[in-house]
C-alpha cells in the first residue's frame, strides 16, 4: 500500500508504453471503485500529455516493422491471443463484473467469452488485405493496395470495457497499424490484462495502454500530430470534439456514439412472452441499460398497450438486482456516482409529471444492502407523447418510456424523430411489415422479432449524431483501420537504345 493525499491506496497497476510496464510519469494515481460497495479495489497511473508522448512514440517506432510483417504471420499472432483469451475468459470476466458492476452471468461472462471469438474472427481476415486490379489496357497494369494507416488513436468507455477494447485492437492490428488505447478511467483493470496478454505476442510498442482521465489524456492523444487515425466509442457531445481536433490536422475518425433506439410493436403479437423477453433483451435492463443500443423509447399499438405493459411490469418486477459476482443476479449496478445520480434525476422527473404514468420501478432504496451501491432500478413510464425529454435524451440508464400509437405513418414519424439513429428493433409475424418498417427506420441497425448483441462480420455502426463509420466486420477493417493506394505501371516502353 502507498498514501495519496494522506489515505491508503492500493499499490497502482501499470499501464503498458512500449513494452514495458510503467506509472504514469507525475507519479499520480486514479482509484478504482467497486460500484457495488463503493469501495476502492485498485489504483491505476494517472497519464497525462507526457505519457501519450512517451505512447504515441514507442507506437510510430514500432510502425514500419510491424506493418511489414506478412499479414498472414500478424493474423496468427491474432490467433494465439485468442488461444489465451479463451482460457482465462472467467478471470477477465470476475474482474470486469468487479470494477464495472455489470452482473457475471448475464454481462460480464458474455463479454468476456467473447474476446477470444473477436480476435479470432479479425485473425483469420488477415488474407482479406488485398486490392483489386483495374483494367486500363495491354499497356497499363493498374492495380490497388490496401496499406495500414500508421499510428491509431483508441478511446473506449467503461460500459463494455474488454470488448471494445478487442474491436479497437484486433482490426487494427490485423491491418498492420500499431495502437495507443486509453482505457475509461472507471473501468481500466480488465483492459490492463487484456493488454498484457496482448504483449505476450506482440513486439514491444505495437499496442501501448494508457490510463487517465479524457481530458488529461484522452484530448492529448486525440491531438497528438503523429497519430493518423482516431477510433471513439462514448458520447455523441465527445464524439464532436473528437471530431473536431481530426480536423485540425485531416485525420480520418470512426466515431460509435449515442443512441435514443426505437423499439416498435405491432398489435398482432401483443403481450405474447417471447415479445416481452424481446422488449427486455432490446432495452438491455441486465446491463442496467447501460447500452447505446437500449431500445428506450417503446412504440406500443394502442389496441395492446395495456396487455403489454401489464406482462412486460410484471417480468420486470422479477428480474434480480444484487452483488454483480452473484450467479443469481440479473442486474448489477450503474458505474459511479456521477451516472447514479443523473438516472435518478430523470426518474425523479417523470415521477413528478402529471401527464406520465409510472408502470413500474421508481427510485432506488435508501436503505438496505442495494442502497450501499448504485443499484438503480428498472423503471418504465407510459407517456402520450415522443416529445418528453425522458423520450428524447439518451439516459443511459434503466429508465423506458412506452408511447401508444395507431397510426403507423405517424409511429415511424415519432421513431424517426431524433438526431441519434443507432439500432431499432420491430416485433411482428407478418414479413412484409416487418421489412417494410425495417427499411423505413433511420438506424444503421434494425433487429426484427429479436434483440441480441453484436456479433464478429455484423456491420455496426450509426446514422446520423449515431456515428461514423463500422465495426465488427470486415469492412469495418478495411475501411477504418486502411488506406487505399492506386499504382499504375506503364508496360509500353520504348525498345531501348543500342
Amino acid at each position: 500500500m502507498n498514501a495519496v493525499g494522506g489515505a491508503a491506496t492500493p499499490t497502482p497497476r501499470p499501464m503498458l508504453v512500449g513494452g514495458d510496464w510503467v506509472l504514469a510519469t507525475s507519479g499520480e494515481t486514479i482509484l478504482v471503485e467497486n460500484p457495488a460497495n463503493r469501495q476502492p479495489i485498485a489504483a491505476v497511473p494517472r497519464g497525462r500529455a507526457g505519457d501519450v508522448a512517451a505512447a504515441v512514440a514507442a507506437a510510430l517506432a514500432a510502425f514500419p516493422d510491424w506493418s511489414r510483417i506478412p499479414p498472414r504471420e500478424r493474423g496468427r499472432a491474432l490467433l494465439r491471443i485468442a488461444d489465451v483469451l479463451e482460457g482465462r475468459a472467467e478471470e477477465i470476466a470476475r474482474q470486469v463484473a468487479m470494477e464495472t458492476g455489470n452482473a457475471l452471468r448475464t454481462q460480464a461472462r458474455p463479454e468476456a467469452q467473447g474476446l477470444s471469438q473477436i480476435f479470432r474472427y479479425f485473425g483469420g481476415l488477415a488474407s482479406e488485405l488485398k486490392g483489386e486490379t483495374i483494367p486500363l489496357g495491354d499497356h497499363v497494369l493498374s492495380y490497388t493496395r490496401r496499406e495500414p494507416i500508421g499510428v491509431v488513436g483508441a478511446i473506449i468507455p467503461w460500459n463494455a470495457p474488454v470488448l471494445l477494447a478487442a474491436l479497437k485492437i484486433a482490426p487494427a492490428l490485423c491491418a498492420g497499424n500499431t495502437v495507443v488505447l486509453k482505457a475509461a478511467e472507471d473501468a481500466p483493470l480488465g483492459v490492463l490484462m487484456l493488454a498484457a496478454i496482448c504483449q505476450d505476442h506482440l513486439p514491444p510498442g505495437v499496442l501501448n495502454v494508457l490510463t487517465g482521465t479524457g481530458p488529461e489524456a484522452g484530448e492529448p492523444l486525440a491531438r497528438h500530430p503523429a497519430v493518423r487515425k482516431l477510433s471513439f466509442t462514448g458520447s455523441t457531445a465527445v464524439g464532436k470534439l473528437i471530431m473536431s481536433w481530426a480536423a485540425e490536422r485531416i485525420v480520418p475518425v470512426s466515431l460509435e456514439l449515442g443512441g435514443k433506439s426505437p423499439c416498435i410493436v405491432y398489435p398482432d403479437v401483443g403481450p405474447e412472452e417471447w415479445v416481452i423477453d424481446g422488449i427486455i433483451a432490446a432495452m438491455r435492463f441486465t446491463r442496467q441499460s447501460q447500452s447505446c443500443t437500449a431500445g428506450s423509447r417503446l412504440f406500443l399499438h394502442r389496441r395492446v398497450f395495456d396487455s403489454v405493459l401489464t406482462r412486460l411490469a410484471a417480468k420486470v418486477a422479477t428480474l434480480t438486482l444484487g452483488d454483480p459476482l452473484d450467479e443469481a443476479t440479473d442486474i448489477g449496478t450503474i458505474i459511479n456516482r456521477k451516472q447514479f445520480d443523473r438516472v435518478c434525476g430523470y426518474v425523479k422527473e417523470g415521477i413528478g409529471r402529471r401527464d406520465a404514468r409510472l408502470v413500474v420501478g421508481g427510485l432506488p432504496p435508501s436503505e438496505g444492502p442495494l442502497s450501499e451501491g448504485y443499484f438503480a432500478v428498472p423503471t418504465i413510464f407510459a407517456d402520450a407523447t415522443n416529445e418528453w425529454r425522458l423520450a428524447r435524451e439518451e439516459i443511459f440508464g434503466p429508465v423506458l418510456v412506452a408511447i401508444s400509437w395507431d397510426d403507423e405513418a405517424e409511429m415511424l414519424r415519432m421513431a424517426n424523430d431524433s438526431h441519434y439513429g443507432l439500432a431499432a428493433y420491430v416485433f411482428t409475424r407478418d414479413v412484409a411489415t416487418a421489412l417494410r418498417t425495417a427499411h423505413q427506420l433511420e438506424a444503421g441497425w434494425v433487429q426484427v422479432n429479436q434483440a441480441g448483441g453484436q456479433v464478429p462480420g455484423h456491420s455496426y455502426g450509426g446514422f446520423k449524431q449515431s456515428g461514423i463509420g463500422r465495426e465488427f466486420s470486415l469492412e469495418g477493417m478495411l475501411d477504418s483501420f486502411t488506406q487505399r493506394k492506386n499504382v499504375s505501371v506503364n508496360l509500353d516502353l520504348p525498345p531501348k537504345a543500342v
